[in-house]
């Protein structure tokens, strides 16, 4: 996916606080629940991906309409 689907999708630009100067997206869904998407300094050919935020091992996403699916979901489940 490319950043602009990223913003598209709602996430939050996160930029580094110390001289590595890199930037990222967040997407908080609730309280242990998010997704981040990967550093700028780690996308290859424009290509992005997104992963569900702490996981082990990691879940990772490349298309925007699979986090868009999961991010609609969840967003409605919140109670």
């Amino acid at each position: 996916m490319t950043e602009k689907e990223i913003q598209l999708l709602g996430f939050e630009k996160q930029e580094s606080n110390d001289e590595t100067n890199f930037y990222y997206y967040y997407y908080g869904i609730c309280d242990g629940l998010g997704f981040i998407s990967c550093a700028d300094t780690d996308v290859k050919d424009g290509e992005w991906f997104v992963e569900v935020f702490n996981t082990e091992p990691s879940v990772r996403f490349h298309k925007m309409e699979q986090v868009q699916s999961l991010i609609n979901t969840f967003e409605r489940a919140k109670v």
